[in-house]
């Protein structure tokens, strides 16, 4: 996404470019496969922030049709039982109503719209600017109870960092809470690769090759496996964190050769019988699992909310589990079965398993400490984008690819 935000934009200033990508389709983690059934399975459950600056500022929404989630979610508390939250982070006060209710305390509801109001009162920069500890550190000290964070942040945030420990830094949470304030979640009507086509399809033809490996860059010259060899006035480098190392042979970084970890993600999908009620009482509403030690963190219906995503007369349920787990793909799907047994009832043993996705780079870790953004020029002649050199988010991805953009047409404009 990084690569071709960079590209969208040197292409709008009158540039020539050619995007290598060594997949078979643009869009890197943001990609989408279709079943011979016809059901569109994301690599990974995935939403777009709506009111991310970036993406408002590149895509055209209309376009893309986009299928807004309800704003809330139906948590399953450490006893077993269920509560509903509608709009908790847009209408807080309403969310948690009842003074009886299982999410936190008076005072813990009080202090979700203090913190609401306090995002409002900033931009996505200066919130991303903020001084930062790790997110758990700061729900504890704004003052939230441990149930509340146990029983909403981590189930919610937790999904959303790939992190149920919340040790993401508390400046990247104070931003993605604004968003979800702000806006709404949402996925193209046909799947999250609708994004990257999108950005693609501006481009002229042949400025796109596909299935097309780098082994090194040398200065200005990118050698490719295949032998050949290319020539460019600026190369840039929108590719994971651990990528330069190899691509770079010799080369030593800004910040010394040191590389993000990542968070790992895995997605299993799950199809209902053709004819089968909708699992999820189409309320659009996203699954959250506050029970300890269980494999199905959050639990998606993605049909009901998209669809185009499913053939007509069945439905998508898409399972995320965070973090490293041990088991084989048969393995986990066996359990993670028994665990949404328990949880949806005998209706989930008639449902079939479409494929499991492991995702072993899915999001850069963001710890507190860490800078907002590294270096993106690296030589005078090359530069890097992505979210790996700035904080875990699409929105980071696009920004990181405008800002090089931007950067190469004042050098280039200066040199001529």
């Amino acid at each position: 996404m990084a690569g071709l935000a960079c590209a969208t934009w040197l292409h709008r200033a009158g540039r020539s470019v050619l995007l290598l990508e060594a997949a078979d389709a643009v869009g890197g983690r943001v990609r989408t496969d279709v079943t011979p059934e016809g059901f569109r399975l994301d690599r990974g459950f995935q939403v777009l922030l709506t009111e991310y600056p970036e993406a408002r500022r590149i895509f055209d929404y209309g376009a893309l049709n986009l299928k807004a989630y309800q704003s809330g979610a139906v948590i399953r508390l450490a006893d077993g039982r269920e509560t509903t939250l509608q709009n908790p982070l847009q209408r807080p006060l309403a969310a948690f109503s009842a003074l009886a209710s299982p999410i936190g305390t008076l005072t813990d509801k009080l202090r979700i719209l203090s913190l609401v109001r306090h995002v409002a009162k900033h931009t996505p920069a200066e919130l991303l600017a903020r001084p930062a500890t790790d997110t758990l550190s700061f729900l504890r000290r704004y003052g939230w109870s441990e149930g509340m964070i146990d029983n909403f942040f981590r189930p919610f945030f937790g999904g959303v960092f790939l992190d149920r420990d919340l040790g993401t830094a508390s400046n990247f949470f104070e931003f993605v809470f604004q968003q979800f304030v702000r806006g709404a979640a949402a996925v193209p009507a046909l799947g999250m690769q609708q994004l990257p086509e999108q950005l693609a399809a501006r481009l002229p033809t042949g400025t796109v090759r596909l299935s097309t490996r780098v082994a090194r860059v040398e200065g200005r010259r990118v050698h490719l496996e295949n032998g050949e060899v290319l020539t460019a006035a600026a190369v840039v480098l929108a590719v994971d964190g651990s990528a330069p190392a190899h691509l770079l042979p010799g080369q030593v970084l800004p910040e010394n050769g040191r590389i993000a970890a990542a968070r790992r993600t895995t997605c299993t999908y799950f199809a209902t019988p053709a004819g089968a009620a909708a699992p999820g009482h189409r309320n659009g509403l996203l699954r959250l699992n506050a029970m300890p030690n269980q494999l199905a963190h959050n639990v998606v219906f993605a049909s009901e909310t998209a669809p185009a995503c499913a053939p007509v007369g069945r439905h998508l349920v898409s399972v995320s589990t965070h973090g490293a787990h041990g088991l084989t793909a048969a393995d986990l799907t066996r359990q993670l079965r028994e665990e949404l047994l328990a949880w949806f009832g005998p209706q989930v043993a008639g449902w079939e398993h479409l494929k499991t996705y492991e995702i072993a780079n899915a999001l850069p870790e963001y710890a507190a400490g860490q800078p907002t953004q590294l270096p993106l020029r690296l030589t005078d002649t090359l530069y890097r984008c992505g979210d790996w050199s700035a904080y875990p988010s699409l929105n980071a991805a696009l920004a990181t690819g405008r800002e090089v953009a931007e950067q190469i047409i004042e050098v280039l404009s200066v040199e001529c």
